[in-house]
């Protein structure tokens, strides 16, 4: 066997094999970012005993149970101040948040902020899909102004949250990537569980039963390939325009 296979199939002791397939519908893009966490995982040889995930409620939160290690499913919206507890508890525990959208920045959104001003050694990754997916398709903090919803027939008549900026001025760590970019969700999410303080990572990813056919695409494909055509590659930018993805550079400022 050739030494990239092997290290395909290596990163699999990261989950519990045993439940596949998962219960995300056909489309989904958490499976994508579930593989790429263990992969990270697999590359930065995290221990099994040591290593503790937490996830909060929705389709993102149910990442938690496929993990082959110590893992939390919490209540709606409390994954991180769980996840600061258990690193507080024991600082050697390498912490892992997955959830949504929904879950991070909307019920969860005041334990983000104070998390960020604590600086709290700790990763979140977070499933972005712009939408509460496992209720039927609510607008979430993220959904695109004008897109349609279950809750906003007419149109999204709020503007998304642009969560990088919550991160500047502080010391903390932030990479917007998506579900087509494989290799920089990768680069992304290994720097955030590199970074000592703590990091976020927005991954882009497609929800096509309750919101892109709502927007007029046919399958998940379609939307991988419109995040292939408009999101464009700028690690070390100071800020990230809305079709922008990469790592922030003000966390190397001398003065952060």
């Amino acid at each position: 066997m050739k030494k990239n296979a092997i290290k395909d199939v290596q990163f699999k002791r990261y989950l519990k094999l045993e439940l596949l397939p998962t219960p995300w519908c056909g489309g989904c893009g958490n499976g994508i970012v579930l593989k790429t966490i263990c992969q990270a995982f697999y590359e930065l040889n995290y221990p099994l005993q040591g290593t503790v995930v937490v996830s909060g409620i929705g389709c993102a939160g149910r990442s938690a149970g496929f993990f082959n290690l110590d893992s939390v499913h919490t209540t709606h919206g409390r994954a991180i101040p769980v996840a600061e507890g258990i690193k507080y508890a024991n600082e050697k525990l390498n912490v892992v948040v997955v959830s949504g959208d929904g879950d991070l920045m909307g019920i969860g959104g005041n334990h983000l902020l104070h998390a960020i001003r604590r600086n709290t050694n700790i990763t979140v990754i977070c499933y972005a899909n712009e939408i509460y997916g496992m209720t039927g398709g609510q607008v979430s903090p993220i959904t695109p102004r004008g897109c349609e919803t279950l809750t906003t027939p007419g149109g999204n008549p709020d503007n998304p949250m642009d969560i990088q900026y919550l991160f500047k001025g502080n010391k903390s760590f932030f990479a917007r990537t998506t579900a087509y970019h494989l290799n920089h969700m990768r680069k992304c999410i290994v720097a955030a569980l590199q970074f000592n303080g703590f990091s976020f990572v927005e991954a882009r990813t497609m929800c096509i039963v309750n919101y892109g056919r709502r927007l007029g695409y046919k399958n998940s494909s379609a939307m991988l390939n419109h995040y292939k055509e408009f999101y464009k590659i700028n690690d070390n930018a100071e800020e990230l325009a809305s079709n922008e993805i990469g790592i922030l550079q003000y966390r190397n400022r001398p003065d952060a």
